[in-house]
């Protein structure tokens, strides 16, 4: 049996907020989903859908394209990017003020991954 793989971007969005929100164990308990744009519609250049807190802290930003939900990290980048290697996950060091990390969501399969890649920035 084939299952249909979800790859629109706004939906992987949405999948990857309700796992932000539906846990209560570390490290995941002090992340939340803040300043959310529920009418975002996906773009090429990618549209900020909703920020991921940590305590109240910025930690990520969201972006929904057509085909992909992009991660930008603001913190914790190096345990991020060895979450995002380990997870096999496509991700990008972006370097400036404030140096990021940019991780690609690009199937429905990607979203846990990408919660742990969050839950690795958060416990740092």
């Amino acid at each position: 049996m084939v299952e249909d793989t979800e790859t629109d971007g706004k939906r992987l969005a949405e999948l990857l907020s309700s796992e932000v929100t539906g846990h209560e164990n570390a490290p995941y308990d002090g992340l939340a989903v803040g300043d959310a744009d529920p009418d975002v519609e996906p773009t090429t250049d990618g549209a900020r859908a909703y920020d991921v807190e940590r305590d109240g802290e910025r930690l990520a930003r969201v972006y929904v394209q057509p085909e992909r939900a992009r991660v930008e990290l603001y913190d914790g980048l190096e345990a991020a990017e060895e979450a995002a290697v380990a997870a096999d996950l496509r991700s990008r060091p972006v370097g400036g003020e404030p140096p990021r990390l940019l991780v690609f969501v690009t199937t429905g399969a990607d979203v846990k991954r990408a919660l742990d890649v969050l839950g690795a920035a958060a416990e740092t």
